[in-house]
């Protein structure tokens, strides 16, 4: 399988495996050893789709069969004029659909030996509701495959947007928010936490959002009733014992309840909000919330009940009709809130979003050019502030350590593969998933460093 795009794609990537195998499949480690070749694609971007289609390409060239999921799925007409010899396509989170057309493409014969549906019990199968989404697949117990280390996984609450950005077009790819059951996910976090995980990574596309298509009913969880509301879901995630990692957080007033839980240590004080700009102006344009000072004084909040909180953001550079101005407006924004980790994008237009029809579009030298000064800016920011860390003993979950005595970690400040990491020397008997106590010796632009206390 080649799994392009998000968490939230490479989750559906882990639930066609997971029944593939149950089924009897393998997983070929080449495009040789395969007798299909499934590709999970990316479609937010058109540069992604690219992407994905290169991906198509170089697997039809090197296999020939050639499965295609995912996000650009629901634009099949472009890539069966592209490659008409594709066996077969679906959109997002068809599961059903990808694991018939593998059993069509490469028949299967059933084994006692090899197929693990019969001990799973029917409710591991994955059943699509209305509009796509699944219910319940009977989490990771036992015999599900992972993509990610054993020592963390993605959560994925829900499916789908209610929101309308002018640049996006998720809503149309995944449709509207679909939220799973809090028992059904609860269940999924205890047998992945069982099986290795020590931190889960909630992953939607709008966790603030959760339950509100379902209007927050609640369901029995060892005998306790559990809303579908995203405070009492961190809250019985985080009483499993595992980092509790919050991921596509809208700023909704209601997620000021989730950081006393982080000031408890119960739900680890990190926040992914994608802001996406600060101007008044091109955050109307762009349809997404323009009270920009409000937000400041609840940062500050959040800070004051608990000062460890880390907020990673993304940025949009290039909006169509951003001036100067407003650029200045963010790169001050900016300064003030201190926002812990930032990454941007140059805006790009994608093919059937509102933004499209915008006035003003920006020159792609000057997208690049306050990319670079965003970026610059941003690195200023954090440097300062992991020097600040500098003396401090933290926690820190290992991900590798290598036969030289040192180890690479991260800390509570850190999600995997798109924030910085900690560096340690003079690390014995570690292993991935540790969580050890590392007083922090020196910092950079993006990374600690530092060395075990025990």
């Amino acid at each position: 399988m080649v799994s392009l795009g998000c968490p939230k794609a490479l989750v559906d990537s882990e639930r066609i495996l997971s029944q593939l195998r149950a089924d009897g499949y393998g997983l070929s480690a080449d495009y040789a050893g395969s007798d299909v070749v499934l590709v999970n694609t990316c479609g937010f971007l058109d540069s992604a789709k690219e992407e994905s289609l290169e991906a198509i390409g170089e697997a039809i060239a090197e296999n020939g069969r050639v499965i295609v999921t995912g996000c650009m799925g629901n634009e099949a007409d472009a890539i069966r004029a592209r490659f008409p010899q594709v066996l077969a396509i679906s959109g997002p989170h068809q599961y059903e659909a990808v694991v018939g057309a593998v059993h069509a493409a490469a028949p299967h014969t059933p084994s006692p030996y090899l197929d693990l549906r019969g001990s799973r019990g029917d409710e591991h199968d994955l059943r699509s509701q209305p509009g796509g989404a699944v219910e319940d697949i009977g989490g990771f117990g036992g015999h599900e495959l992972k993509l990610t280390p054993r020592h963390y996984s993605y959560l994925k609450i829900s499916e789908g947007c209610n929101h309308r950005c002018s640049f996006c077009i998720i809503p149309s790819i995944r449709g509207d928010l679909v939220s799973r059951r809090p028992d059904a996910i609860l269940r999924e976090a205890e047998k992945l936490i069982a099986a290795g995980t020590r931190e889960l990574l909630v992953i939607s596309q709008d966790t603030s959002a959760y339950g509100v298509d379902i209007k927050q009913e609640p369901r029995l969880w060892k005998g306790e009733p559990v809303r579908a509301h995203m405070t009492d879901l961190a809250r019985a995630l985080g009483s499993l014992g595992a980092w509790v990692r919050l991921h596509y957080v809208y700023p909704y007033p209601h997620v000021d309840q989730v950081i006393p839980l982080m000031a408890e240590g119960l739900v680890t004080p990190y926040l992914d909000i994608p802001f996406q700009h600060a101007s008044p102006g091109v955050l109307r344009a762009m349809r997404r919330p323009a009270n920009e000072a409000k937000v400041l004084e609840r940062i500050h909040g959040w800070r004051r009940i608990c000062p460890d909180i880390a907020i990673r953001s993304s940025f949009v550079v290039g909006f169509p009709g951003e001036t100067e101005a407003d650029f200045q407006y963010l790169l001050d924004w900016l300064t003030e809130a201190q926002i812990d980790r930032a990454g941007a994008f140059r805006y790009e237009a994608v093919t059937g979003a509102a933004a499209n029809a915008l006035p003003g579009q920006v020159p792609e030298a000057v997208k690049e050019d306050r990319y670079a000064r965003l970026m610059a800016h941003c690195a200023t920011i954090s440097a300062a502030k992991l020097a600040a860390k500098i003396g401090r003993t933290l926690p820190v979950m290992i991900d590798r350590v290598d036969s030289e005595g040192g180890a690479t970690g991260r800390s509570q400040a850190d999600a995997p593969e798109i924030d910085g990491e900690v560096h340690l020397r003079d690390t014995h008997g570690l292993t991935p998933g540790d969580v050890v106590a590392v007083l922090i010796e020196d910092a950079d632009e993006h990374d600690l460093y530092g060395v075990p206390t025990a």
